[in-house]
């Protein structure tokens, strides 16, 4: 019997191991994410969290344990079928495409969608014509929603750090995800960018109505805007809950600011 797609959840990961050698990185993680959730995933410098990304984006083959996106397993997969599933993510060090336009970095992202081969490419023909032209007027679309019209045909190289993040979470929509990953969005913003990314992040929920998981370390952003925060350390959970409650979680406390504080 098929599970409605309202009740299913986007993400489900059940029992995920990941050993490096003899380093356990992460250790029997669980989570489930449905339909339109933002939730954090928080922790200490080298408790996990990229890795777990790693791990759902298909960097990684988990060591035990099955993750499913929409009800699919992924086990085997390479990073451009998890991608195919509905899957995008931006990076803590940002990853763009410096030698290609902006425009250009929007439209190769949607290369898995194009829906024609070689051939096609090759004597241009209908198929190949009606397809780049979609592609082309959807991403100057995304561009005009997120203000980078002006930068079109720029560099990303030569835009500031702050316009960057905003072409790597625009590059990412484009692939029209069912989740969304963000690994650090905050990470070298200064404090006003650091609130347009909280107006941004909001916005990109409630109009693309995606499921939105994030790491991060600037609480503020994790506290303004995830309903339900994960807290792993050394690759374990240790506390799950809503943003009071990790708050005031003693486990918490004692991972970011030791034991003595307690």
């Amino acid at each position: 019997m098929s599970i409605p797609t309202e009740k299913r959840p986007v993400l489900e990961i059940r029992h995920l191991t990941q050993n490096f050698g003899g380093l356990r990185a992460v250790s029997d993680f669980n989570i489930q994410l449905m339909p339109g959730e933002l939730s954090g995933l928080i922790g200490p410098n080298g408790a996990g969290k990229t890795t777990v990304f790693n791990l759902v984006s298909g960097f990684y083959q988990p060591s035990e344990g099955a993750i499913l996106i929409d009800g699919v397993p992924t086990g085997g997969l390479k990073p451009h079928k998890v991608t195919a599933l509905g899957v995008a993510r931006t990076f803590q060090n940002i990853r763009l495409w410096n030698d290609m336009t902006v425009l250009d970095n929007i439209r190769v992202a949607q290369h898995y969608r194009l829906g024609y081969g070689f051939f096609h490419s090759a004597v241009r023909s209908r198929r190949y014509m009606q397809r780049e032209a979609e592609i082309a007027r959807e991403a100057a679309e995304l561009l005009d929603i997120f203000h980078l019209t002006p930068y079109t045909h720029e560099f990303p190289k030569n835009l500031p750090y702050g316009t960057q993040r905003k072409l790597e979470i625009a590059r990412a929509l484009s692939i029209h995800p069912k989740l969304l990953l963000l690994d650090e969005p905050a990470a070298g913003l200064n404090s006003a960018d650091i609130q347009e990314l909280i107006r941004l992040i909001r916005w990109i929920h409630e109009t693309f109505e995606v499921t939105i998981w994030m790491i991060e370390h600037q609480m503020d952003v994790i506290m303004q805007l995830c309903t339900r925060i994960k807290v792993i350390d050394f690759g374990e959970t240790i506390a799950e809950g809503n943003p009071e409650e990790i708050c005031n979680h003693p486990a918490v406390i004692t991972a970011y600011l030791g034991d003595d504080t307690i």
